[in-house]
This record gives structure tokens, sequence and C-alpha cells, in this order.
């Protein structure tokens, strides 16, 4: 009887729970209310923010209460070119600009968006990290459904009632700056997550892992494994339809 592997562990939290104390809350859209269905409410940018753990910043937006007095607040996700002190419009009747949320179906073929809802009325759940964008590739105006490509190249069809933001995720090119030291890494996932540094199967015992023991650091059997192995033996390539480099030219599919 073996101990209980990392992903196990994961799953009860405790020290593998996020790290949520400096957040500055969740990044989502109004909830779609009448105005928005119907019209548009204007909004103004106050701020744009650093969110701990997030590569994008946020932007905080100030609405007016629609039936009393007072003011919402909202965290949306930045998209690139956005300023303090922007008016932000939302809803069907907003104007096609950057930084304005409005349902896809009112938007034409071929424009960038981010922070796309999945279902209506979620507040936004598709491309949604830095840099990412999504595009409208087509409307289905009898079914109410559009196509649309997402950052990892994938199409999705959604209903045209859904919201996007028009624009790119700010802070693109994150990625590209190499980490170089241990140190920045370290910093990096001390505001997300317990996840880092990751011990190597293979390094470890094999009460601790699978592809633990053994003279010389080897797995000594394939590395996929089934989707219903028990979850003492679920590591490595869980379920792949494919293993190996990926060879060949990209097949761009037309549709």
């Amino acid at each position: 009887m073996g101990r209980v592997v990392r992903g196990q562990r994961k799953g009860a939290g405790s020290v593998f729970t996020s790290h949520s104390k400096h957040k500055k809350g969740g990044a989502k859209f109004r909830v779609n209310d009448y105005s928005e269905k119907h019209g548009y409410v204007k909004g103004v940018v106050r701020e744009i923010i650093h969110d701990p753990g997030r590569g994008a910043p946020l932007a905080k937006v100030v609405f007016r209460h629609p039936f009393k007095f007072g003011q919402v607040k909202a965290n949306f996700i930045a998209v690139e070119g956005m300023y303090t002190g922007q008016f932000i419009y939302c809803g069907k009747k907003a104007k096609l600009t950057i930084g304005n949320v409005l349902p896809i179906g009112s938007m034409p073929e071929g424009t960038t968006i981010s922070n796309v809802e999945e279902k209506p009325g979620d507040r936004g759940k598709l491309s949604r990290a830095s840099g990412d964008y999504a595009s409208i590739v087509s409307h289905n105006k009898e079914t109410g459904m559009s196509r649309v490509r997402l950052p990892s190249g994938s199409k999705k069809n959604i209903q045209s009632t859904c919201r996007a933001m028009v624009g790119i995720v700010a802070g693109g090119g994150r990625v590209d700056k190499p980490m170089l030291k241990a140190g920045r890494a370290y910093h990096k996932y001390k505001a997300k997550r317990n996840c880092w540094p990751k011990v190597r199967g293979v390094a470890m015992n094999p009460v601790e892992h699978p592809h633990g023991g053994g003279n010389h650091q080897h797995v000594g059997h394939a590395t996929t494994v089934k989707r219903d192995a028990p979850a003492g033996k679920k590591v490595g390539l869980i379920a792949a339809r494919r293993t190996g480099r990926l060879r060949g030219g990209k097949k761009d599919k037309r549709d």
C-alpha cells in the first residue's frame, strides 16, 4: 500500500488552497439586466489596478445604480487601450469601440473580443488571460447562434445573446520575458497557490509515486494511464489520445 500521491493531496485542500488574501475580487460583467438587454448603461473607469496572481490588469468601473441613488462598482478585465476616466458603455445598443460590452450578435464578423460569456448571463468565462482574444467567425440568424474562434484555435458555437468586451486583454507578452532565476518563479507562484517547485515523479520513491524507484531515474512503463484508473495510479498522460511530438504542418480546417 503506497502513500497518497500529490494529486490526491491537492484535492483535500489544506496547504494547496488558493492564496486569495490580497486578491481584488472576481472580474465579472454587470448582471445582465433590462437596461443592458434593451439599451445601454454608462460607466466610468475609476482606476486600473494589479490583481495579485493574475497576469491581466483589472479596471475598476463605476456605474450609477439602475433604480435608486448610489453607485455600483464592478471589476472588469482591462483591455489594451483602456484608460482611467474612460466612459464604458454596456448593452445591446452600445457602440463598437474598445472597452465596450455588447452581445456577440450585435457585433460584425471578424470582431476581436475578450472575456466572452459561455452562456447568456454568466458574466464572462472565455479568453480572459493576459494578451488573449477571441474573434467572431460567423452568425446564424435562424438559430440565434454565433461561431467564435477561441485563443486555443478551436471554434465554439455560443448563443448570440452572450456578451463580450471589444478588444484584446491587456498585459500581453508576459510569457515572452524569461524567468531567469528561481526567485522570480517563487514569487510568481507565491501569489497564486502552492504548486512550485514541482518534484518529478521519477525522482521519488516507489511509495510516493508510480514512476518512482529503480536504479537510475526511469519510469519503466508507459506513462499513459486510462481515464478510470484509481486515484493513486492516475499520473502522467491521462487518457491521452496521442503522445509524442507534433509533426507535420498544421492543417487549418475551413468552415
